[in-house]
C-alpha cells in the first residue's frame, strides 16, 4: 500500500471513529471557542459600556436642567470588522443594560415603531373605541446611541491576533452634541497545531 493510500485510510478511521457531545451551559458562561465574536463579547461589552456612559456627567447634568430622566434611544452600531457580527443581538444587550439600569427612560427603536404604528393604524380601524390608542402620542428621544465594531488580524504561522474595538457614542438628538463616547478593546490569541504527517 502507498503512503498516500495509507495516510488516507488512517484520516478516514480517525473521522468515522469520532463522535459528538452535546452538554448544556449557563447563557453567561463565558465560552470562546473558534475565537471569533461570540455572544460573551456582545454581552461583556455592552454591559461594561453601558455602565461607564451611565457614570458620566451628562446624566447628572441632563437631570439638574430638565428634572426628568433622559429618554434614550439606541441607533445603528455598524459592522465594520472582518467577520459576520450580528449587531442586532449587541444593540439588544445594549438595550437591556440601560433600560433595566432604572436611570433612562427607553423608546423603541425604528423597525419596533413601524409595528407600533401600524397596530396604532388596525386599532382606528377595528377596535372599539374605548381601547383604541391614539397615534400623535409617542415619546421622542433626547439622546441617541450610536457606533462601530472593528476588527484587525495580525497571523504568522500557527498562531493568530484578533483584535476588536467597539466605540459608541452618545449624541443629543436636538443639537447634535456628543456627550458621551466610549471604547471598548477585546484582544484574542488562537493558537492552532498544524496537523503533521
Amino acid at each position: 500500500m502507498t503512503k498516500s493510500l495509507a495516510v488516507a485510510a488512517l484520516l478516514l478511521l480517525i473521522g468515522c471513529g469520532s463522535s459528538r457531545q452535546v452538554s448544556r451551559i449557563g447563557e453567561d458562561t463565558t465560552t470562546d471557542l473558534s475565537g471569533e465574536w461570540n455572544d460573551t463579547d456582545a454581552r461583556l461589552i455592552a454591559d461594561e459600556m453601558i455602565r461607564d456612559v451611565l457614570a458620566q456627567p451628562w446624566l447628572e447634568d441632563f437631570q439638574e436642567q430638565h428634572r426628568k430622566k433622559p429618554t434614550v434611544i439606541v441607533g445603528r452600531v455598524l459592522n465594520r470588522s472582518h467577520e459576520h457580527i450580528e449587531t442586532k443581538t449587541f444593540v439588544k444587550n445594549l438595550e437591556r443594560a440601560l433600560l433595566n439600569s432604572g436611570k433612562v427612560e427607553f423608546v423603541a427603536g425604528v423597525d419596533e415603531r413601524d409595528q407600533l404604528r401600524s397596530e396604532r393604524k388596525d386599532q382606528a380601524k377595528y377596535a372599539s373605541e374605548e381601547s383604541q390608542r391614539a397615534a400623535g402620542q409617542e415619546a421622542g428621544a433626547d439622546f441617541m446611541l450610536i457606533g462601530t465594531i472593528t476588527s484587525i488580524i495580525d497571523q504568522e504561522g500557527g498562531k493568530k491576533v484578533k483584535f476588536y474595538q467597539t466605540n459608541l457614542e452618545l449624541v443629543n438628538i436636538e443639537t447634535n452634541r456628543k456627550v458621551w463616547i466610549g471604547e471598548k478593546k477585546i484582544k484574542k490569541l488562537i493558537s492552532q497545531d498544524r496537523f503533521k504527517l
